[in-house]
C-alpha cells in the first residue's frame, strides 16, 4: 500500500479539492434568469406634454378572442382619457376599469424584483462558499497540527503512519499551498460579496420608494369579437410626467454666428417603465383650459340697509362656517404635497406661449419610472447675430459681449442655456423669444456671452449740488452729473452699448430735467421709461465718452420718495 496514499485521508483529499477548485465552480454556477412578469401588452408609443403624458400600449388578440384585459396599468392614469382602437377585423364593445393593490397581482411585480432576487442569490452562494472554505481552512489546522513535531493538545489527532523525509515535504507543500489558494479565494468573495451587497442596496431603496407611492394598478377590461388574430391599442393619460426644454449656444465671435442646439429634459415617475417606446415631445398642455373667461354681468343697485345683529350671536360660534372650508385647505395641500413628491420639478408655466409644436425623436428612446432625467438632442439651428459690446457704467465698471438673435421659425419654449464662445464654456443663461418686448421685437433676444476684457470701462463720482429756487426760496433744487470713458482695445470695430438709468417724475410736483452728450439712441430702452441706451459704431483702439445731467425740482414741503 501506498504510504502517502494512507497518510491522505479522503476527507481531507476531499476538502483540498473544494478549497481548490472553488473559483471553477463559482464561475461555472450561474443564477437562474428571473421570471417574466410583463403583461401581455407593450408600451408603444408616448406622447409627453408639460405636466402629462399620453401613453398607447399594444396587444395581440388571438382569433376567437371575446375580451382582453390591459392589466398592471399606473393608479395615476386618467380614467377619462381612455381610449380603445383596434384593427378593422375587430369589434369593440364595452370597457371596465378595475383598481387593485399591487400586493395582490403578483403578475404587476416590479422589475426590480426580478433582480433584487437574482442578487440576492448570488449573494447566498458567495456567502455558501465563503463558508465551505472556512471548513476547509479548519480541517487543514487540524491536520496541521497534528502532523509530526506539532502539539497535538485539544485537537483531534489523525493516525499517522511513519513516513519519509520525503513524504512530509511533499504533504507540508501541498498543505502551504492549498491553504494559500483558500486565503486567496476567501479575500475574492468577501470583495464579490461587498459589490454584491453594494449593487443591492439602491434597488431595496428604489423597490421602496414605489412600494409607497405606488401601492395600486389598475387594469381596463375590454369587450370584443374578432375572427383572426388582430392588434388592439390602447391610450391613456397619465399625469407627473413632463420635459423641460434646453438649450446650448456656441458664439463664433469671428463670424457673428450662433448655433443654437435643442434639448430636452424628459423625466417621469408614474410606476410603469418606457421602454423602447416611440417619444413624442409636445408644447401643448392638455390640462389647460380649453376656453377663454366671458365677462360677467356689471350691475348696480342700491346697498340694502344693514341688518341688525340677532341676539343669539354668540350661539353661532358652536359650529363656525370656516371649518370646512379649513379641513378642505388642508387637504388641498396635502394633495399638493404628495403630487409633488410624485412628480419630476419642472416649471410648465413658460409653455403657455403661442400654439404647440411637437418634436418626434427618431430613435426609440427608454425612460425609466425612477424619476432620472433623460437627456435628447432636437437638432440645431445656425442663426446670424448682432454682436454688441453692453456696459451699464453706473452699476459696474465692466464690459460684456452680446448676441442678438432674431427668434427662429417655429415655437422655442423658454428654457435654460448653456453658452460657449468660441468653443469654451462661459456660463449659463435663459433663452425666452417670447419675452422680447416692444422695444427689442425688431432685435430679438439676447444672450450675453460674457465679459469682454479688452474694453476698459470707467465711471467718474457722481457730481451732486442742492440749493433753493423761486422767489422765495420754496423749492429745492438738486443737481447731478454722471460721466463715463470707454477705451476699446480691439484690432477690429465694435458696436458699443451704453446704458444709464434716469429719474422719472411721478408725482406732478416734481421736476425732472435732463441733458445728455451725445444725444442718445433711446430714452425708453427695453421698453421701460428712464432706461438710457447710447449705441454707436466705436473703431479699433479708439475712446469714447458720455455724460448725463439731471435737474430735479420740487417744493421743500415735499418729503422726495427716491428709489434708485
Amino acid at each position: 500500500m501506498n504510504r502517502l496514499a494512507f497518510f491522505w485521508p479522503r476527507p481531507l483529499a476531499v476538502a483540498l479539492l473544494a478549497a481548490t477548485a472553488c473559483h471553477s465552480g463559482y464561475a461555472a454556477t450561474t443564477a437562474a434568469p428571473a421570471a417574466d412578469t410583463s403583461a401581455a401588452s407593450r408600451i408603444a408609443k408616448v406622447t409627453v406634454y408639460p405636466g402629462s403624458a399620453t401613453v398607447e400600449r399594444v396587444a395581440r388578440v388571438a382569433s376567437g378572442a371575446r375580451s382582453f384585459t390591459f392589466s398592471c396599468l399606473p393608479a395615476s392614469l386618467d380614467s377619462a382619457s381612455l381610449q380603445v382602437q383596434a384593427d378593422a377585423a375587430v369589434r369593440v364593445g364595452e370597457f371596465h376599469v378595475e383598481t387593485k393593490d399591487r400586493d395582490v397581482t403578483p403578475e404587476c411585480a416590479s422589475p426590480l424584483e426580478g433582480q433584487i432576487r437574482t442578487l440576492e442569490d448570488q449573494i447566498a452562494q458567495v456567502r455558501a462558499e465563503m463558508e465551505a472554505l472556512q471548513l476547509a481552512q479548519r480541517y487543514l489546522g487540524n491536520v496541521a497540527g497534528a502532523a509530526p513535531g506539532a502539539p497535538a493538545e485539544g485537537k483531534v489527532e489523525a493516525r499517522i503512519a511513519p513516513t519519509s523525509a520525503a513524504q512530509v515535504t511533499a504533504t507540508a507543500e501541498a498543505l502551504r499551498l492549498s491553504s494559500q489558494n483558500a486565503l486567496q479565494r476567501s479575500h475574492q468573495l468577501e470583495r464579490r460579496q461587498q459589490a454584491l451587497e453594494l449593487a443591492l442596496k439602491p434597488l431595496l431603496t428604489e423597490q421602496g420608494r414605489v412600494a409607497s407611492l405606488r401601492a395600486q394598478v389598475m387594469s381596463v377590461t375590454v369587450n370584443l369579437a374578432t375572427a383572426q388574430e388582430a392588434e388592439l391599442r390602447l391610450s391613456y393619460q397619465v399625469r407627473g410626467p413632463g420635459w423641460q426644454p434646453s438649450y446650448r449656444a456656441t458664439l463664433q465671435a469671428a463670424k457673428a454666428a450662433v448655433q443654437l442646439e435643442r434639448l430636452a429634459l424628459v423625466a417621469q415617475a408614474s410606476g410603469e417603465d418606457w421602454s423602447n417606446v416611440q417619444l413624442t415631445l409636445s408644447t401643448g398642455q392638455p390640462g389647460r383650459a380649453t376656453q377663454g373667461r366671458l365677462p360677467r354681468p356689471w350691475t348696480l343697485d342700491v346697498a340694502p340697509p344693514p341688518r341688525p345683529q340677532s341676539v343669539a350671536m354668540p350661539m353661532m360660534a358652536m359650529a363656525p362656517a370656516p371649518a370646512p372650508a379649513l379641513h378642505d385647505n388642508i387637504a388641498a395641500k396635502n394633495r399638493a404635497i404628495v403630487l409633488q413628491e410624485d412628480m419630476p420639478l419642472f416649471d410648465v408655466s413658460v409653455f403657455n406661449k403661442g400654439f404647440a409644436t411637437e418634436f418626434a425623436v427618431p430613435q426609440r428612446i427608454s425612460v425609466p419610472s425612477s424619476g432620472q432625467r433623460v437627456t435628447l438632442a432636437l437638432g440645431s439651428h445656425q442663426a446670424n447675430a448682432q454682436l454688441l459690446t453692453r456696459i451699464a457704467p453706473a452699476e459696474e465698471e465692466a464690459a460684456y459681449l452680446v448676441a442678438q438673435l432674431q427668434a427662429p421659425p417655429g415655437v422655442w419654449p423658454a428654457g435654460p442655456v448653456g453658452l460657449y464662445r468660441d468653443g469654451a464654456f462661459v456660463g449659463t443663461g435663459q433663452l425666452d423669444f417670447a419675452a422680447a418686448n416692444a422695444d427689442q421685437s425688431a432685435q430679438g433676444s439676447s444672450l450675453s456671452f460674457g465679459r469682454d476684457e479688452l474694453v476698459r470701462v470707467r465711471a467718474t463720482a457722481p457730481e451732486n449740488m442742492t440749493g433753493s429756487t423761486g422767489l422765495t426760496g420754496s423749492r429745492t433744487e438738486r443737481r447731478t452729473r454722471r460721466s463715463y470713458h470707454i477705451d476699446s482695445r480691439h484690432s477690429t470695430a465694435i458696436t458699443l452699448q451704453v446704458l444709464h438709468a434716469a429719474p422719472i417724475s411721478q408725482h406732478e410736483k416734481i421736476e425732472v430735467e435732463s441733458h445728455y452728450q451725445p444725444a442718445p439712441s433711446s430714452l425708453t430702452w427695453g421698453g421701460q421709461p428712464g432706461t438710457i441706451v447710447w449705441q454707436q459704431p466705436l473703431a479699433a483702439g479708439a475712446s469714447a465718452s458720455f455724460s448725463a445731467e439731471h435737474t430735479v425740482r420740487y417744493s421743500k414741503e415735499l418729503e422726495l420718495l427716491e428709489r434708485h
